[in-house]
């Protein structure tokens, strides 16, 4: 065990006893529901997690964020909320809502836009960092609670479809997946912020969204293997059955990696597999774009 995951281990021991919060959330995570869904050739782990309903339903327009006090700001912390310090700029927390085990949140010092420029480096020393875990980023609008501030998340992988899944592709971009994601792989830590920043400027370039382009990326490290990424260009926030009220879903990284969290009971039975292949496609990049920045990367490997 690293000095690092032994250091979280301990964190999340001391702040079980300290804050309630995050012993609620704990016990509520114990006390979820999961079940497969089978879609295609893959399968989906459907979450019901009722406490996450808030963090699925969040007002993430300019006009709502900026009428709350920001909840990652440290002065706006409960004040039983231990951290870690992660290099000079990120400090790492338990996450009193968690989808999965040992889900942390890693929070910039500063308050600043959710942004990935500039932060995929630390991104992916995060995930050196904590073998066993996945990184992610949710984008200001593809799943970010708190657009308003710079952070991270991580979980164990004890749980984590993608990686199986994909654990034969070597292309950039994954096939027949239902869901339209970019794999970047490699132990050359600098290359491989190279090749991301590249993909998310062909990215802004074909999609016109600027100074970022819709995104969520999930990342981990093996020590023999490498960097593994998953980049997510995204086409929605939402889906369409989230606005009439037919599925609660509101998909982010995570659910985009294969566990798809309902926080609504009355969703939990009845989503099927092709409600959820739905979604991914509705949700990322629609295909004719995504084939341009795929082919875009193609010709630069």
């Amino acid at each position: 065990m690293t000095s690092m995951v032994h250091d979280i281990d301990n964190l999340f021991r001391r702040q079980l006893e300290s804050w309630p919060l995050l012993a609620r959330g704990m016990k509520g995570l114990a006390e979820s529901t999961t079940r497969p869904v089978r879609v295609g050739w893959f399968d989906v782990f459907v979450r019901h997690i009722p406490h996450r309903i808030a963090s699925a339903t969040a007002a993430v327009d300019r006009e709502s964020v900026l009428k709350r006090p920001c909840f990652l700001c440290a002065e706006n912390l409960d004040p039983e909320e231990e951290g870690i310090v992660f290099n000079a700029d990120f400090t790492i927390y338990c996450n009193p809502f968690p989808i999965v085990d040992r889900h942390l949140s890693i929070v910039h010092r500063e308050h600043r836009p959710q942004r990935i420029s500039g932060q995929l480096g630390s991104m992916l020393d995060l995930a050196r960092a904590l073998p066993g875990f996945f990184v992610i980023y949710n984008g200001p609008e593809c799943g970010a609670s708190a657009p308003d501030h710079m952070h991270f998340q991580a979980g164990s992988r004890d749980l984590f479809p993608i990686e199986k899944d994909t654990m034969n592709v070597r292309e950039p971009a994954v096939t027949g997946y239902e869901r339209n994601v970019l794999l970047f792989r490699g132990s050359d830590r600098l290359q491989l912020i190279d090749e991301m920043h590249f993909a998310i400027d062909v990215l802004a370039s074909v999609t016109g969204k600027k100074p970022e382009p819709m995104i969520n990326i999930a990342a981990f490290h093996d020590p023999i293997a490498g960097f593994t990424v998953f980049m997510f260009p995204r086409g929605k926030h939402r889906p369409h059955v989230f606005y009439t009220g037919e599925l609660t879903v509101s998909p982010g990284a995570i659910d985009l990696c294969g566990i798809v969290v309902v926080p609504l009971g009355k969703d939990f039975g009845r989503i099927s597999g092709e409600d959820i292949a739905a979604i991914f496609r509705e949700v990322t990049l629609p295909d004719d774009q995504f084939r341009e920045v795929a082919d875009n990367l193609e010709r630069v490997r």
